[in-house]
């Protein structure tokens, strides 16, 4: 119960970071580099929701009914839409390197990080076969992290 309300806290944590990027113009980047790194990370939140389908679509970090998705992104990371909001909030630091889009982004990063190990929680209980799955997938970054 209490991962549930940890995990829907986390997600409004990250939400509220985007709000105040919003209002302060901050959000999309206007540098060619992090243009690329926010279209990448579009691209990949787009490839992630496609593979997973309409059921990554909930609200507090719920196991989900059907089989274990290990194709298309999650084959090489165990949370593609957590990396994808992740990379695109960073890709505003490189744009707006102040106290505040760093201190979003690294709220943003903790908060995606807390939602992605209680979402795993309920995965571990849910699928025999996410211990394996873990121990060759890396939860964002492929073959690092």
């Amino acid at each position: 119960m209490y991962s549930k309300i940890i995990s829907i806290l986390a997600l409004g944590v990250a939400i509220a970071g985007f709000l105040l990027l919003d209002i302060n113009h901050y959000l999309f980047s206007s540098n060619p580099a992090a243009i690329a790194v926010q279209v990448c990370a579009g691209i990949l939140m787009a490839w992630a929701r496609i593979t997973f389908g309409l059921r990554s679509f909930h609200g507090a970090a719920n196991t989900t009914k059907g089989k274990l998705v290990t194709s298309g992104p999650y084959r090489w990371m165990r949370n593609p839409i957590y990396t994808a909001i992740i990379l695109f909030i960073w890709g505003c630091v490189i744009s707006y390197p102040y106290m505040l889009t760093v201190g979003v982004a690294i709220a943003v990063t903790i908060s995606m990080t807390i939602r992605a190990l209680m979402e795993e929680k309920f995965l571990m209980v849910t699928y025999p076969e996410y211990s394996e799955y873990a121990g060759r997938t890396k939860r964002f970054i492929p073959f690092i992290l």
